[in-house]
């Protein structure tokens, strides 16, 4: 899911559904995908959170930078009590700094699972720790319909020996723009855990994503997160020093 899922989102450049006359292989099709929600190989975002829940909601402002597949930063800037907490991926390893405790906090593999800021998002979904080329087998299913689109329908089940939260993952994948439409999570018992729906598909900086997500928890009714990107830049130009412990506590 950023993305979240992660971080969670989706980018790049219109594509044909064929390379030199043969069809494109799952893998092929996970990868534009990815490249999608990627964006380009460096990556700024503004972006609002909104958290609903059956007798209240709640926003957050925040801001990511994203360096290829290894590196991003997050920094929340609003609400106030939230303002300046920021959380890192550099390579394998993944940190949190909460002002108010003024102390960084490495990520054990065993938190990736849990809640994001109380979002409907988990920790593997802000920093997009698993890799869904390199992490999963694919099985390419039979084509269906999202919003009067045609997708590839394509289902993930994790390598033996990785670090990932969930039993499989349904992918609902647009054949001309590759951008996903609709994720499906699903437990280790084969349970759906949660659906991601992307829409309001815009142009920004040039490239066209899905704008808005909605991550709808299956088993909590009234329960669900937004996200909505407000602001994309695909034109950076920071290195990798600048995803350090060090530029945590004094990123803006």
């Amino acid at each position: 899911m950023i993305y979240l899922k992660s971080l969670f989102i989706s980018l790049l450049f219109l594509s044909t559904s064929v390379v030199f006359g043969q069809a494109l292989t799952a893998k092929e099709i996970i990868k534009k995908s990815e490249e999608k929600i990627r964006g380009g190989n460096q990556v700024y975002t503004e972006m609002t959170i909104e958290i609903i829940r059956p007798k209240w909601s709640r926003e957050m402002k925040l801001k990511s930078w994203t360096l290829g597949t290894d590196y991003s930063m997050v920094l929340i800037t609003g609400p106030t009590r939230d303002k300046g907490s920021v959380f890192l991926k550099n390579q394998k390893q993944v940190w949190g700094y909460i002002p108010k405790f003024n102390r960084i906090t490495k990520l054990p593999p065993a938190l990736m699972s849990q809640s994001w800021m109380g979002t409907d998002l988990t920790n593997d979904d802000l920093v997009r720790e698993s890799n869904k080329v390199d992490d999963f087998k694919y099985f390419l299913k039979k084509d269906t319909m999202i919003d009067n689109l045609s997708c590839y329908q394509i289902e993930l089940i994790p390598n033996e020996g990785t670090d990932v939260i969930w039993g499989k993952i349904i992918l609902f994948i647009d054949k001309v723009d590759f951008i996903t439409l609709r994720n499906e999570s699903y437990d280790e018992d084969n349970q759906l855990v949660n659906v991601l729906k992307a829409s309001m598909i815009k142009i920004m900086d040039g490239v066209k994503i899905a704008t808005k997500m909605e991550i709808i928890p299956i088993e909590e009714k009234g329960k669900k997160t937004i996200m909505t990107i407000e602001k994309l830049d695909v034109h950076q130009s920071l290195d990798a020093i600048f995803y350090s412990k060090q530029n945590m506590k004094r990123v803006k």
